[in-house]
């Protein structure tokens, strides 16, 4: 029996499946929907504001990378690790860029430091995947 034949897969089997994946979609569809409220509610404050500044940016590139990543999750059924690292980046520069209390050498070089150690974990994500790639079932 191959991963992909669930007609003889019991019936309550079967079913559970079929709940568990509805229950993702629904997920998938409540986290689209609150980062397009957020994005829009961002984009109606930097209207109000009169000018765009490089956190806000940042902050809208967030959001789209969360769509992307609700979109991959849709397709493909499974998530790249690396997209919540890359995710993680921009949001530890943009934190270092907006919170004021951060003027501390200490402390924008513990946000720089933060950001090397997710970079080094993008590249480590990367080698093993070429190093020891996945099977044609655990593709990605």
């Amino acid at each position: 029996m191959g991963n992909n034949d669930r007609s003889s897969l019991p019936r309550p089997v079967h079913t559970v499946g079929w709940g568990i994946r509805m229950l993702e979609r629904a997920g998938l569809m409540v986290i689209l929907a609150a980062t397009l409220v957020a994005m829009v509610a961002e984009i109606l404050h930097m209207l109000n504001k009169g000018k765009v500044d490089i956190p806000d940016l940042l902050l809208l590139f967030m959001y789209l990378e969360m769509v992307a990543l609700v979109g991959m999750y849709w397709r493909k059924g499974k998530m790249s690790v690396r997209m919540p690292l890359y995710i993680a980046m921009v949001g530890v520069a943009r934190h270092m860029m907006t919170d004021t209390s951060l003027s501390a050498p200490w402390a924008l070089l513990a946000g720089a430091g933060a950001i090397l150690v997710l970079a080094i974990a993008v590249l480590v994500v990367r080698y093993g995947h070429t190093r020891y790639p996945y099977g044609p079932d655990e593709e990605l």
